[in-house]
């Protein structure tokens, strides 16, 4: 996989980033752990998250076992420090082969962009459970106060039981994948980010705005983006930007080079121009000499 793009920014109103992400492209692995536990070493949690993961499947090992590894190396780095509930979400995609393999804890989310964007995973909290049964709406879901609870996390408690979420899909040519910590879609609706990846042309122009569109809301948390994959440009899209074209340089040099009808129109208007000039001067040779 060859296009992607990633970046993390801490917000405005934190005072370090507890986020972290993967994009190893060798692996085909691409992850987003955003971190919990404030001061008491979030942020340590989230490495260990992601240090665990790209250890775990180069040797081969599924997402899923992975993901329950790297919390119970989260909770043996809790027993080696005084009073830590640090945690981390993880939400992580193996792609290779034209599938992809997606599998989370938490609330940090994967979508999948075709120019309509859908939500791969489902967030680990009641708020989500009441969502998915009715009993509450996306509108009340947005702004319910529990919205950040999380029935599931990495860490925390060996008290805690996971139970990651999985699935596995084909991955279409053109088709785009998107994982983001909650700092992103805390602060902008599902239509705001589908609205910037049709209109961005590459994972980096799309990175770049959607982190933008979330401290322009108010960056009231660590914010985490990785685009994976190239948008499709339409057949016959010839308009836009210079982004949305790609030329080689052998190309572009071709373009600016003239052809041969070119070159052979040249030496016709020389000839022409140049016979009354040939002409001119012998006259004057002849007339004064």
């Amino acid at each position: 996989m060859s296009a992607f793009a990633g970046k993390s920014h801490p917000g405005y109103k934190r005072s370090h980033n507890e986020d972290c992400y993967l994009a190893d492209a060798e692996l085909g692995l691409f992850l987003v752990a955003d971190g919990v536990g404030g001061h008491a070493d979030g942020e340590v949690a989230s490495a260990i998250v992601r240090d665990t993961l790209r250890a775990d499947l180069r040797t081969g090992a599924s997402l899923v076992d992975a993901i329950h590894d790297a919390h119970r190396a989260v909770l043996d780095e809790i027993d080696r420090r005084d009073e830590s509930n640090m945690g981390s979400t993880v939400v992580a995609a193996l792609v290779a082969h034209g599938e992809y393999d997606i599998a989370w804890v938490g609330d940090s989310r994967a979508y999948a962009f075709d120019g309509e964007l859908t939500q791969i995973s489902r967030d680990h909290n009641p708020v989500s459970e009441m969502l998915a049964l009715g009993a509450i709406t996306p509108e009340q879901a947005a702004t319910h106060p529990e919205r950040n609870v999380l029935s599931q996390s990495l860490g925390v408690s060996g008290t805690i039981k996971i139970a990651p979420g999985h699935i596995r899909a084909g991955l279409h040519p053109g088709q785009q994948l998107l994982l983001c910590s909650d700092g992103l879609t805390d602060e902008i609706t599902d239509a705001q980010i589908s609205r910037i990846m049709q209109e961005q042309p590459t994972p980096q122009a799309q990175v770049d705005a959607l982190v933008e569109a979330a401290l322009d809301a108010g960056g009231r948390d660590n914010v985490t983006v990785v685009v994976v994959g190239a948008k499709r440009v339409p057949s016959g899209d010839t308009a836009g930007s210079g982004c949305n074209r790609l030329e080689t340089l052998d190309q572009a040099a071709a373009a600016r080079r003239p052809d041969a009808t070119d070159e052979a129109l040249w030496r016709r208007i020389i000839w022409v121009l140049g016979v009354p000039v040939a002409v001119a001067i012998a006259w004057v040779l002849a007339k004064f000499f």
